[in-house]
């Protein structure tokens, strides 16, 4: 099975494209973090968003998308810019015929490590025992969409 696993988020969007063969183990494919820039307006980036990832769902044809839900935080101006993100990347999952799953922070720290209240350090170590990583991930963005990606693997299994 293939997924593509979404870090969502306006100036930073980490990607990732986990492959797992019946009884093996998780790979990564492709990764990224893809950036937008500050000067561009909102719908131009939202647009940017939008685009490429469609062109990375058709390049690389995944079975599912998966995303992080929304972690309401105390500054609502960027969870209301980071919702609008989300909701165009949903969009291009659906538009390609994708099951959506979603996940909150506290389920992919349960997933990855055994612990909810597990630190960064923690998952990111757990995330490079438990899949097979060719290159250096350099982006926390990129590296949660990685994580986010096997919480979907263990959430389907089970």
């Amino acid at each position: 099975m293939r997924i593509i696993a979404i870090d969502p988020g306006l100036e930073r969007v980490g990607i990732a494209i986990l492959d797992k063969e019946r009884g093996g183990k998780e790979t990564l494919v492709f990764s990224e973090c893809f950036k937008t820039k500050s000067s561009l307006t909102l719908s131009e980036r939202l647009n940017l968003i939008g685009v490429h990832l469609n062109e990375i769902i058709l390049e690389y044809k995944p079975e599912a998308l998966a995303i992080e839900s929304l972690f309401f935080t105390t500054n609502q101006k960027t969870a209301m810019v980071v919702s609008q993100a989300r909701g165009v990347i949903i969009y291009e999952g659906a538009k390609n015929n994708l099951p959506i799953y979603e996940y909150t922070p506290l389920q992919i720290k349960v997933a990855v490590t055994g612990y909810g209240k597990a630190t960064k350090t923690q998952v990111d170590s757990m995330v490079q025992k438990l899949i097979i990583i060719s290159k250096k991930i350099k982006s926390d963005d990129e590296m949660d969409a990685v994580a986010i990606g096997l919480t979907c693997f263990a959430c389907i299994r089970s």
